[in-house]
């Protein structure tokens, strides 16, 4: 299996088969999109419940809303072949007290991320979206300050806020965030898918 596209297919038949976390709420159901001609990478949180029914990616509002900051329709942002989506963590993680989603199992981007990115070999862009994804690709450090810098990361990766109903709060506080960093992604997703 010297192909990367006959690895990649192998590896990612293995995740979307993965039972590592058998205790999960809703039990595991691996949710990604990959191919080795992806340009996009978007490296997200976990999916949510409607994701977990659905098996697709950002398929609920904040994947709404996501799409709406990159500027991208569905279409586009579904086409697998210019665009791979790989979550911190793969399945559903369960809900917290407070109704929030649990974060992310760490193991799940420590298992797979290192089995999956290397094969991807046609990236040119990484969305790390929300402070899990964020935390496992960079380190420790502030969301906010990490978006707010986005320059310094470019251009192999951009940091984002989750567009979640919760992130409504904090762009009214940073609208910086509208009038500087929703412009600069835009362009930068054009030009990587272009």
């Amino acid at each position: 299996m010297s192909d990367p596209a006959t690895r990649l297919a192998a590896v990612t038949a293995e995740a979307r088969a993965c039972t590592r976390c058998t205790d999960l709420p809703l039990g595991p159901r691996p949710v990604l999109r990959v191919s080795a001609t992806a340009r996009l990478l978007i490296v997200g949180q976990a999916p949510g419940t409607r994701v977990h029914a659905s098996g697709i990616p950002w398929d609920d509002p904040s994947g709404d809303r996501l799409r709406a900051w990159l500027g991208l329709d569905r279409a586009t942002f579904y086409d697998e072949r210019r665009i791979a989506i790989i979550p911190t963590g793969l399945c559903y993680p369960g809900r917290l007290a407070n109704g929030g989603d649990a974060p992310p199992r760490a193991t799940c981007a420590a298992f797979w991320h290192p089995r999956l990115l290397p094969l991807l070999t046609g990236l040119r862009l990484t969305l790390l979206v929300g402070s899990y994804a964020q935390a496992f690709t960079l380190g420790p450090g502030n969301m906010t300050e990490r978006v707010r810098a986005f320059r310094h990361f470019l251009p192999e990766r951009f940091p984002l806020p989750h567009p979640s109903w919760r992130t409504l709060g904090w762009e009214k506080r940073n609208p910086w965030f509208a009038t500087e960093t929703l412009p600069a992604l835009r362009g930068a997703v054009a030009s990587t898918l272009n």
